[in-house]
């Protein structure tokens, strides 16, 4: 049999593509989410906030810190109210985000938000501790806004003393979208802040670990002892100011350490009370 070389057998049918790849992001996070090893994180939405809009509340504002956890350099704190018509695309928790598309972000933010920022330096970190200064770095900069807002949505669990509403959102920064966008602006301006520490204080790093307790940060906090911009009742920091500043550091009374008191007995008590017995 002479088969007709000009008649083509029929094309095979293409592969069909990863499902994630034509389906649309919601669907294709989805998709994502059910393949071995591949976890998909939703980005934070505007769907809280809209829902408030629904409501007739607005503004709404979003807070957040950054540079609680270091050793060294202040608790910035940032609000930021969103113009829900002018919201900048890829805003995200800012852990997710590398240092270039946090500054892209943040000149975007600061572009079409409204912002504002506080500062708790090291010293009200030292008198009033990292918790109470960073709550008071988040209320002033809410009442800092150039307008005041109705709600407040604030990354933790700690809601803030305002005059308007406020909801505490644990890991708001992942949620809610104006907390994201306050967690950019605050982790942008103090990466901007210890690199200008850093010029004043050479030596300990602070434009590459930003205070954080890495081990070039140790290594440099042993050899040189605290600055003033470290925070004095930090563990590490302590041990160093011990070792570099040793009369600086009070000794501790033990209350609970027991001590022999001196009791003197006069003759005539004891032999009073040896007759009564």
């Amino acid at each position: 049999m002479i088969r007709d070389k000009s008649v083509r057998k029929p094309a095979r049918a293409a592969p069909a593509k990863d499902a994630a790849t034509k389906a649309t992001p919601g669907k294709a996070a989805k998709a994502l989410a059910g393949k071995k090893g591949i976890i998909a994180i939703a980005p934070p939405s505007f769907r809280r906030e809209r829902a408030l809009i629904k409501r007739g509340v607005w503004p709404v504002a979003g807070c957040d810190e950054a540079g609680r956890g270091p050793l060294a350099g202040p608790v910035v704190a940032a609000a930021v109210i969103l113009d829900p018509d002018r919201i900048p695309r890829g805003i995200d928790d800012s852990k997710r985000l590398t240092a270039e598309e946090r500054e892209k972000l943040f000149d975007k933010i600061c572009a079409t938000a409204q912002v504002s920022v506080a500062v708790a330096s090291p010293s009200r970190i030292d008198r009033d501790n990292i918790l109470r200064a960073s709550l008071w770095a988040l209320k002033r900069a809410v009442v800092a806004l150039p307008e005041r807002p109705r709600h407040v949505f604030v990354d933790g669990r700690d809601r803030l003393d305002t005059e308007c509403d406020c909801e505490a959102v644990i890991g708001g920064d992942g949620i809610v979208l104006s907390i994201a966008a306050a967690s950019i602006v605050a982790k942008v301006t103090r990466d901007r802040l210890m690199c200008a520490l850093a010029q004043d204080c050479p030596g300990y790093g602070f434009e590459q670990h930003k205070g954080y307790a890495v081990p070039e940060h140790l290594d440099a906090l042993d050899r040189l002892g605290p600055s003033i911009h470290h925070r004095s009742f930090f563990a590490p920091v302590a041990a160093a100011r011990a070792k570099h500043m040793p009369w600086t550091v009070e000794p501790v009374h033990d209350l609970f350490s027991v001590t022999e008191v001196e009791v003197r007995v006069e003759a005539s008590v004891e032999t009073s009370a040896a007759a009564n017995l």
